[in-house]
């Protein structure tokens, strides 16, 4: 809604809401590439989620992707919700799958631009397979995964990306595991791009997924978000603004950096950043150079 103020009117200095104002509303920057009918959303007060779906709506806009053209495909989870909320042709699959529904629609129909917008557990543990081999095949499609470090969904229990150490429903006395750290998982695996930011430092990361959703190949961001219901309150991390203060206070900016430096430890450093853009031939590349016409889909 627009503020004016009295004193250009004549009548004051005070700024007031006028009521034709009121009544007129502007449309907020998210509300077009949403679904009005399926809010108020689902997630939990302090949550990240709605705050990278709105930088991930502003982004498809920004990326000049038509959302008659996209495709929005997750799992099961908190951030399989997504492609619920989101105004265009999507699908909410069964649980670690997203990405190989992602690469039928993909193979289908090369023209769609698909997207992939899910969850920590559901893309890198259950997930996981299906993550890596179409990272090994540089599939054109782009992926965000919301890590949280838990199974925020289903109770709390850690999972893949769950920091050493740290407690979870399922890890009272803390994890004893190793985690993934994902942008050296993927890149490793083949990605052509790979981006980590928090949902504090929007700026970057609505440029992020433009360049991502711009990007031949396979695209991967991270996008680490607070989970004060069950990860934060675990380990006493505070409410969700104080996770957002340490996410101000901890975050590095280092593009390009050494993979291994992206490793999260609780309460240590969080090293975001841009860390691999680069062009390879893609999956429908290899095939269309590779292989006879009538196998490649030819005509």
């Amino acid at each position: 809604m627009r503020m004016v103020r009295e004193w250009e009117a004549g009548l004051g200095a005070e700024e007031h809401w006028t009521q034709d104002v009121l009544e007129q509303g502007i449309e907020h920057p998210t509300e077009a590439g949403l679904r009005q009918d399926r809010l108020p959303h689902i997630w939990c007060p302090g949550c990240g989620i709605g705050v990278a779906t709105g930088a991930f709506v502003q982004a498809i806009d920004q990326a000049k992707i038509s959302r008659d053209n996209l495709s929005v495909v997750s799992g099961i989870g908190c951030s399989g919700r997504v492609s619920g909320y989101t105004d265009c042709d999507s699908f909410h699959t069964t649980h670690g799958r997203a990405i190989p529904f992602a690469l039928g629609l993909h193979g289908a129909n090369p023209d769609l631009d698909v997207v992939v917008f899910s969850g920590d557990g559901d893309l890198i543990a259950i997930g996981g397979n299906h993550l890596i081999h179409a990272a090994r095949r540089n599939a054109d499609i782009t992926v965000f995964c919301v890590n949280n470090f838990n199974y925020g969904m289903t109770g709390g229990q850690y999972g893949a990306t769950t920091h050493t150490g740290a407690r979870s429903t399922t890890s009272p006395y803390g994890n004893v595991e190793n985690s993934f750290n994902l942008p050296q998982l993927v890149a490793n695996s083949g990605a052509t791009y790979v981006a980590r930011w928090t949902v504090l430092d929007l700026p970057r990361l609505r440029q992020s997924m433009v360049e991502a959703l711009n990007h031949k190949g396979f695209a991967f961001v991270e996008i680490i978000s607070p989970c004060p219901i069950y990860y934060g309150r675990f380990n006493k991390l505070g409410e969700a603004i104080t996770e957002l203060k340490r996410y101000r206070d901890h975050a590095e900016v280092k593009n390009f950096a050494p993979l291994e430096e992206a490793t999260l430890r609780i309460g240590g450093p969080i090293v975001v950043g841009k860390f691999v853009e680069k062009q390879a031939p893609t999956l429908l590349d290899l095939i269309r150079s590779n292989l006879p016409p009538q196998a490649a889909g030819k005509h």
